[in-house]
């Protein structure tokens, strides 16, 4: 009896044990690299390329270009190509020459006497510049036809600084550049389309959140297409292939230039509560306007979307050849996203892959042994990392991660794909899965707060067979939308691991035909209780004789960092801001010393004023979204810093 016992114990403490194991991280299956840069050298990456023989060229916004022999290997070698060129944002190799954009040309350079530089410097096409700093030039891409895309950033205005403006033709638009220098328009609606990617020849870029620009996102570029902003239609004419003016945009779009009584122009706020008007609305009238194939929803999925490649290591990266990743470049991170083709358009699923570099990741490629060199840049722009400039490889241990490995539509929801078995009780448990969805404003104010947003029913699930799929059905899909699916409950069947990321977002441009499941196909049971109450506890909200909310005061304990903690993660504070240290955001210390009360953080949660904080290159998107009693939650914490 004794034996018996023992073994009944030994037998609990394991299973307390195993269910006390923390589920394995990004970090235990990516691992980071640093390159030893030589001493004195400052690469702030702008464009990165392999080179037939397995070395690396890198471009920098200082205007050099670097080749980096057995850059896979403990000691590369580092030695400079060429130097002098203006701010270069993109490098290619084609034929044996570097093509790469400047400021204000696209550029060839060729090696003519083979002794390891660039002694022939040739300008292919030279577009207009106003001059402005703002006007980043980015690319090229190289286009089936052996042409060149390249894409002009935005200026800001003069008076109105928040607003941004065509100086040139080419800003605000995605051109082609043939290799006889002639210039082609391609498309128009652009703010900061700093990634460009050819994906199975097939243009694609990447935007971020901005005047007119609710989020940041992943647009397929076809010819004539406008995909938001309105600053390049000014240049649109009957020649041109986008067939949307200037005057037809601002007759359905209020683009708020108002002056206040000294005549001083008025910056644009978000209208809290108001419907708003929304970019698909705009291409029911407009065929030309092209909504995104996916949202990278801010400062969840990034808030300075760069680079877009495609895996085609066939397995050297991980479970998700055939994928693409996009870099950010303002938290220091990659995300993932699968495509997948409804009705002609493409749209699909994003999700969250690897964060913790040291500089803000703007450019990546992938190299012959099937690891990921990113190279990286902060001046200027601010980002997560604490670096001004990186060199930095992604390197996958062989292991396989639990992670929802794609998500496509359905009918009546969306099937999802594991990189493992499933535990079947909880994938047939609806408690595992949360469902909401949500769109951004499309107005002339910088970014905008999720809205419209609905908590979606999870009606029943099926699972495979295998336990590698589940189908979800999904009450109330919106075409338009962004799906967000948390699968905090999903289990592995072999270790119990939660997923890596629990959480994806699908943007539903279309609905597909199909068969939908038959009540009796699918799992309808649910383990879920009345939800309780926040253990965030160390406030509460006060009434004021007048009846309205009135100061937020603390209880007698302080609001410790890890209690706040959730609530920060939840709506997505902590990947601009930090409690002690400046990322893309001030420190919340840094906060706290400013005075405010806690009403004037919620305040400021909801409508930011970005001149509080000049040295900020990047401005807080509103965010009334945030439920108040958590708003002052958080308002209470900063002050506790004081």
């Amino acid at each position: 009896m004794k034996k018996i016992l023992n073994i009944v114990l030994w037998v609990m403490m394991a299973t307390v044990v195993s269910i006390a194991q923390e589920s394995p991280k990004e970090e235990d299956f990516y691992k980071i690299a640093t390159l030893a840069v030589p001493e004195g050298v400052l690469l702030e990456v702008g464009g990165v390329t392999m080179l037939p023989t397995g070395s690396l060229a890198l471009a920098t916004r200082r205007g050099e270009i670097w080749i980096v022999d057995n850059p896979s290997s403990k000691n590369p070698y580092f030695r400079k190509f060429a130097s002098g060129l203006h701010e270069v944002l993109g490098l290619v190799y084609k034929d044996g020459s570097f093509y790469c954009a400047q400021r204000g040309e696209l550029t060839k350079i060729t090696d003519k006497n083979g002794d390891g530089k660039g002694d022939l410097f040739e300008t292919v096409h030279a577009w207009e510049v106003s001059g402005h700093y703002h006007e980043y030039s980015f690319g090229p891409k190289i286009a089936p036809d052996g042409s060149f895309f390249v894409s002009g950033n935005v200026a800001f205005g003069d008076e109105e600084w928040w607003r941004g403006e065509s100086k040139a033709k080419t800003r605000g638009s995605i051109f082609k550049i043939y290799p006889d220098g002639k210039y082609e328009p391609w498309a128009s609606g652009m703010r900061s389309p700093c990634g460009l990617g050819m994906i199975d020849g097939e243009l694609f870029y990447t935007d971020n959140q901005g005047d007119w620009m609710g989020s940041g996102g992943l647009w397929h570029v076809k010819k004539g297409a406008f995909v938001g902003h309105p600053a390049n239609l000014k240049w649109v004419d009957a020649n041109h292939p986008v067939k949307i003016t200037e005057q037809q945009f601002f007759a359905e779009r209020d683009n708020r230039k108002n002056r206040d009584a000294n005549g001083n122009a008025i910056k644009p706020e978000n209208v809290v509560n108001e419907k708003g008007q929304l970019l698909y609305e705009l291409k029911e009238k407009y065929p030309a306007v092209q909504t995104p194939a996916v949202w990278l929803p801010h400062g969840v999925l990034g808030i300075s979307n760069s680079e877009i490649i495609k895996d085609e290591t066939l397995g050297g990266f991980g479970p998700f050849s055939g994928q693409l990743f996009v870099g950010d470049q303002g938290q220091s991170k990659i995300m993932r996203v699968f495509l997948e083709k409804i009705n002609g358009e493409f749209q699909g699923a994003a999700w969250d892959f690897r964060s913790g570099f040291q500089s803000g990741v703007l450019r990546m490629t992938f190299s012959p042994d099937g690891s990921m060199f990113v190279g990286e840049t902060n001046r200027g722009w601010g980002s997560a990392g604490d670096r001004n400039q990186g060199l930095q490889r992604l390197i996958w241990n062989g292991k396989v991660p639990f992670e929802m490995e794609t998500c496509k539509a359905m009918p009546d929801g969306f099937e999802i794909r594991f990189t493992m078995p499933v535990n079947i009780k909880s994938a047939e448990d609806l408690a595992s899965y949360a469902a909401t969805s949500f769109i951004y404003k499309h107005h002339p104010v910088y970014g905008s707060p999720p809205v419209n947003k609905l908590d979606l029913k999870i009606k029943g699930v099926k699972v495979s067979e295998d336990g590698r799929t589940v189908r979800i059905v999904v009450d109330g899909l919106r075409k338009w939308y962004i799906h967000e699916l948390n699968l905090e409950g999903i289990r592995s069947a072999e270790n119990s691991w939660s997923l890596v990321h629990p959480t994806v977002y699908y943007t539903l441009n279309a609905i597909p035909e199909g068969k939908k499941l038959a009540p009796n196909e699918m799992k309808t049971t649910s383990s879920a209780t009345k939800t309780p109450k926040s253990q965030i506890s160390n406030t509460k909200e006060l009434k004021s004789p007048d009846g309205k909310n009135a100061q937020a005061k603390s209880t007698t304990t302080p609001i410790t960092y890890a209690a706040v903690k959730p609530l920060l993660q939840k709506h997505t504070c902590l990947a601009c801001h930090a409690p002690d240290k400046k990322v893309v955001g001030p420190a919340f210390k840094d906060v706290a010393k400013r005075g405010y009360s806690n009403e004037k953080i919620v305040d400021l949660i909801y409508n930011p004023k970005p001149g509080n904080w000049p040295d900020y290159a990047t401005e807080m998107a509103p965010m009334p979204q945030v439920p108040r009693k958590d708003a002052l939650t958080i308002a209470a914490y900063i002050n506790s810093l004081k």
